[in-house]
């Protein structure tokens, strides 16, 4: 079968588009954004991408289109499909028809921490020998790729509450119909598409219409809004850890890079596991509590699911570590909600005490540009020294406001290069001999969920050529 998808270079829809491919078809497809890394792991798998939408990539005629969800009407190959009749379908809907059909799925939704926590997911599956497919949308450090097929019966898909399509205004993850479904938490988010958190809470309910019997819910206790989702109607069991109930954690160290996971079964008996790994925060040590319950329902103890997630080596993007010169650390992180940055630098900050955290912020999602969340923006740097917030172009409401309500010093920028180049000049001032801020490192944590402008590279390069002199 040929295959053609229209916005392939989407997380989404690249790894989409990697899956077909492994499954034998042909795969080709268009964007109008191509470039790497997707562009680079869609050639490595021997997919033809067109850049644009001119109609002529449509002829001759491919057996079917994906249409992804950023496609609207009004693009010229959308409006040529709908005219010629071509057979057309959204992403989640192949995903559910040709890939998780018959297989026991493991969805994790949720507000924040939904790469991570399937990475996690998968890689606990993986380690323990059951070879999962799985669909992320991010790149787990394990496994290098954000999707592959895998071996049945298990696959693990990060599930969005986001719409499916310009014909298709349900969430994605209706399409996908879990066995096990991890609802880490839910905050109001997509004001581009949802009114209101209880918007949100409705398509949770469509979600959970579509656990079976014999499926299991799981989530951790104190989330009001989640807690609202199952008073609407619930048929799966429901797995809850945290406070007061039968799975609780315990802290070995502050920053939760070592915790012990204990779980008191039907029997009384009594259960704990120990995760000693390479990542830090509560946030992070939820995620893989809730990885290891998703695991131990697809038949992993325990104990085992905790030996894999000590080897779990991360995410790109969260908190990724781009590069380090003369102490200065230098990370690219993805968040882009007040409740995820203030998580993440909290989390940065139980690790390192003392040391100088500068944030540098990129307001880019839609809800950000919105100004939705502007309100809670001053409050969720607390855990920094120091911030600068990137006024994106086209953001119709200004940051300003923001600073002058921190209680961190804080201070605008509107241009990437001018930043990176005032960031320089201070950084090589604070780490020369002598200087009053002394030896500790300095850790630099950029925050965007895009590109920023490459702003991450062009720090860590402009910073090596500066201490050259």
């Amino acid at each position: 079968m040929h295959i053609h998808i229209l916005g392939i270079c989407g997380t989404f829809m690249g790894s989409l588009a990697q899956l077909a491919r492994a499954q034998g078809h042909r795969v080709t497809g268009s964007d109008e954004n191509v470039y790497p890394p997707m562009s680079d792991q869609l050639a490595a798998a021997g997919i033809e991408v067109t850049s644009g939408y001119d109609p002529a990539q449509l002829r001759p005629a491919p057996d079917l289109v994906v249409i992804g969800n950023a496609m609207s009407r009004g693009n010229p190959a959308v409006e040529y499909v709908l005219d010629t009749g071509l057979p057309y379908v959204s992403g989640p809907q192949w995903l559910a028809e040709f890939v998780l059909q018959g297989r026991w799925v493991v969805a994790v939704s949720g507000t924040h921490g939904k790469t991570t926590t399937a990475s996690m997911a998968a890689w606990i599956l993986d380690h323990c020998g059951l070879a999962p497919g799985f669909l992320i949308g991010g790149v787990p450090d394990n496994f290098g790729v954000s999707a592959r097929l895998g071996e049945a019966p298990f696959f693990v898909v990060e599930a969005d509450e986001y719409d499916t399509a310009f014909f298709d205004k349900r969430s994605k993850f209706v399409h996908y119909r879990p066995r096990t479904l991890v609802m880490n938490n839910l905050e109001y988010d997509h004001a581009d598409i949802f009114p209101d958190l209880a918007a949100i809470e409705t398509q949770f309910h469509h979600l959970m219409r579509t656990v079976p019997a014999q499926g299991r819910v799981i989530l951790p206790t104190g989330e009001t809004a989640l807690e609202r989702v199952l008073e609407r109607g619930c048929w799966s069991e429901v797995q809850r850890f945290g406070d007061g109930s039968a799975v609780t954690v315990q802290l070995e160290k502050d920053d939760a890079s070592v915790f012990h996971v204990t779980l008191v079964e039907d029997s009384g008996h009594s259960v704990t596991a120990t995760v000693n790994w390479s990542l830090t925060g509560l946030h992070n040590m939820r995620n893989g509590v809730a990885a290891l319950l998703a695991a131990r329902h697809c038949g992993v103890t325990l104990a085992d699911g905790a030996a894999a997630l000590s080897a779990f080596a991360g995410v790109k993007r969260r908190m990724e570590l781009v590069g380090e010169v003369s102490g200065v650390r230098v990370y690219d992180d993805f968040a882009h909600h007040p409740t995820a940055i203030a998580l993440t630098l909290d989390g940065l900050r139980k690790q390192v005490g003392g040391d100088r955290i500068i944030a540098v912020i990129e307001p880019r999602s839609n809800t950000m540009r919105l100004g939705t969340h502007q309100d809670r923006l001053a409050d969720c740097i607390s855990a920094a020294d120091e911030v600068i917030w990137y006024q994106p172009p086209g953001m119709d409401w200004s940051l300003d406001a923001v600073v002058s309500a921190s209680q961190v010093p804080s201070r605008t920028a509107d241009d990437i290069e001018a930043l990176v180049a005032s960031l320089v000049a201070s950084l090589v001032e604070s780490t020369a001999p002598g200087a009053s801020t002394g030896s500790a490192p300095i850790h630099i944590v950029m925050m965007s969920n895009g590109g920023f402008g490459g702003i991450h590279r062009k720090l860590v390069t402009a910073l090596a050529t500066a201490k050259e002199y």
